[in-house]
């Protein structure tokens, strides 16, 4: 009888120092279940911002989407790129990402190229505040697939305007 109540004892005590190391992870572990991450940021394109269609510089600023799988191929065809005031960009063209391959979303116009790993959104305008934002990547269907706040002062020790998320 004691053997079992000293094991009975030993389970529960087992049970509760497992349950507190997994509420002891911290929350940015816990990210959403998808292939597709977003890799880093050029928040802040170099240099004057300009979002003139010609001669501005929002083809400099973009942000980086990989493929963190191992083994499965995800179209990005549907997929949404936001931020925290509703500027999206929505994916309408089928643009495959082979595991651990990556696309750059540009500001600006140009011709999107999978052998160049580059989609323009073709409007000249910023998209990403320079001092702060929340981007959002959704799936098709509208669940999350990552999401990221900056702020300039806390994510950006160097001052570049690029922040890495995902190495």
């Amino acid at each position: 009888m004691s053997i079992r109540r000293a094991f009975a004892v030993s389970a529960a005590a087992a049970a509760a120092g497992t349950l507190a190391v997994v509420t002891a992870v911290p929350a940015q572990a816990a990210e959403y279940t998808s292939a597709l991450k977003v890799k880093g940021v050029q928040y802040d394109a170099p240099g004057s911002d300009s979002n003139r269609c010609s001669g501005g510089n929002t083809k400099n600023e973009y942000l980086t989407i990989k493929n963190y799988s191992r083994t499965a191929t995800v179209n990005l065809k549907g997929y949404v790129v936001k931020d925290a005031t509703g500027n999206k960009f929505t994916f309408t063209a089928s643009h495959k990402l082979e595991p651990g391959d990556y696309v750059k979303l540009r500001g600006g116009r140009g011709t999107d190229s999978d052998a160049g790993n580059v989609v323009y959104r073709q409007n000249c305008n910023f998209i990403w505040n320079n001092d702060k934002d929340t981007i959002y990547l959704l799936k098709p269907g509208g669940a999350r697939a990552d999401v990221h706040s900056y702020t300039k002062r806390a994510n950006d020790a160097d001052g570049n305007g690029y922040i890495n998320y995902h190495g």
